[in-house]
């Protein structure tokens, strides 16, 4: 009787993240101990634990000055990265994900926040004007940043579905690879016409 308890609020759980209630995907913490009851965490974590082999996750996302899991909210997203060819199919060219990646880590660098006009003339060293702009609407529309009064953060979307830490760090570890190189006498890593070529 219990474990058919226990799978009934399991497939409950799934439907509350799977699909959206709200005007926003996820669910709130308190509204998963609400329907799930007193063990909720557990069972987010034995539906995460069957989400491995579909390469997905529940991830909980908190608020800025929030920290209690009944306040964060849950999504399911992808437990790993998206390769080239499969965001190709998901209409995402590989200069918009990089557009993206340069935008959040501008704003994480920043304190979480940062002037609109300062993030278009970071993505303007490497984009046309037009990119930067039809981009960046792109990012707000999406939800991957927010657009305060001039002020970009990170959207919900950006804060559900990268991994901020695992991004800087990457980005980090490319620049020292491209310093290396470039004091070895090797050829710059900025592509052809960028403005950054031959530095």
């Amino acid at each position: 009787m219990a474990r058919r308890t226990y799978g009934r609020r399991l497939k409950r759980a799934v439907h509350l993240l799977f699909f959206k209630h709200h005007r926003l995907p996820g669910v709130r913490g308190w509204e998963l101990r609400r329907a799930l009851g007193p063990e909720w965490l557990d069972i987010l974590e034995v539906l995460d634990n069957r989400l491995k082999p579909l390469d997905l996750e529940v991830r909980r996302v908190y608020e800025p000055g929030e920290d209690r899991p009944e306040e964060a909210r849950y999504y399911i997203t992808l437990r790993g990265g998206v390769e080239q060819r499969t965001a190709k199919t998901m209409g995402w060219r590989i200069d918009d994900i990089a557009g993206l990646a340069v935008a959040v880590a501008y704003i994480a660098t920043r304190g979480g926040k940062a002037p609109r006009g300062d993030v278009e003339r970071a993505l303007g060293e490497k984009l046309p004007g037009w990119r930067v702009r039809a981009n960046l609407e792109r990012y707000i529309d999406e939800g991957y940043l927010s657009d305060e009064d001039g002020v970009l953060t990170l959207g919900w979307r950006g804060r559900a579905e990268i991994d901020i830490d695992r991004l800087l760090d990457r980005i980090m570890r490319s620049k020292s690879s491209a310093e290396e190189l470039s004091e070895e006498g090797g050829e710059p890593l900025n592509p052809p016409g960028s403005e950054g070529e031959g530095r």
